[in-house]
Order: structure tokens, then C-alpha cells, then sequence
């Protein structure tokens, strides 16, 4: 795989599973790089979890149960779970820039891999605490 790996934010992927219209341009070329076999996008626990409220409170349609949006997902190698430790909760919880605990956790998960995350969170990008592709 020859361009660089990255971590995706929960908002950035439901964009690139609805077509990536509104994705930025460096998000959509990491986007179509995986597609195309060429880098990894790792999803953090914490954005599986998240899709699952936002899926069950009706604010996204994934057209399918979560588990299954997942499993086609992950049928692509491109495409890899990363699992949530104690050290990522850690990192979250000495972050700080949010109160949102998902951005944290997530912004872990791409400290923990020391990959740029996908995403478009002023305050994410604000913070400086991760290299941000969007």
C-alpha cells in the first residue's frame, strides 16, 4: 500500500459511505486511495460505537443494521478495526479540548497509531493534539 495510512472521524465516514460529496479534498483522496487498495483507513472502536447511537436514534439511515454496515466495511482489508485500550481512555481523558468523550477517544485512537485522522472538527484541528486530513 503505497500512500499513507490514516484514522477516520465517525462524521467523515458516514460521508464517504454516502458518496463523499462533502468530503474535503485531502479526505476524499485518502477515501479513494483505500477504495483502491493503495492505504488503510484504521476505524476507531469509538467511531463504531458512536454510528451505532447515531444509526439508533434515527439520525443517520445506514440502510442496514450496524453490524452488517460494519461487516461490509471490513470485507475490505483497506478498511481495519482499531481496538479501544486503557491507554487510549488515558490519552482521552488528558486531552482535554473536548468534552465530547468520543472526539477524545478518537483522537486517541490516531495518537495511539500516530496516523492523521480524517476529519473536519475545527476544534480537533484547533487543538493540535493530531495531525488532520481534510
Amino acid at each position: 500500500m503505497a500512500d499513507a495510512a490514516a484514522v477516520t472521524d465517525t462524521h467523515a465516514l458516514i460521508l464517504h459511505a454516502a458518496g463523499g460529496g462533502q468530503l474535503g479534498p485531502k479526505a476524499r483522496t485518502t477515501f479513494a486511495a483505500a477504495e483502491q487498495g493503495r492505504t488503510i483507513v484504521y476505524v476507531p472502536a469509538a467511531v463504531i460505537w458512536e454510528v451505532g447511537l447515531l444509526a439508533r436514534s434515527v439520525r443517520i439511515n445506514l440502510r442496514r443494521p450496524v453490524r452488517q454496515f460494519f461487516a461490509d466495511l471490513f470485507s475490505n482489508p483497506a478498511y481495519q478495526p482499531h481496538a479501544l485500550d486503557p491507554g487510549q481512555i488515558y490519552d482521552a481523558d488528558e486531552l482535554r479540548f473536548t468534552r465530547d468523550p468520543f472526539d477524545g477517544l478518537i483522537v486517541a485512537a490516531a495518537r495511539d497509531l500516530n496516523l492523521p485522522l480524517i476529519t473536519r472538527d475545527s476544534a480537533i484541528r484547533d487543538s493540535g493534539s493530531v495531525r488532520v486530513v481534510w
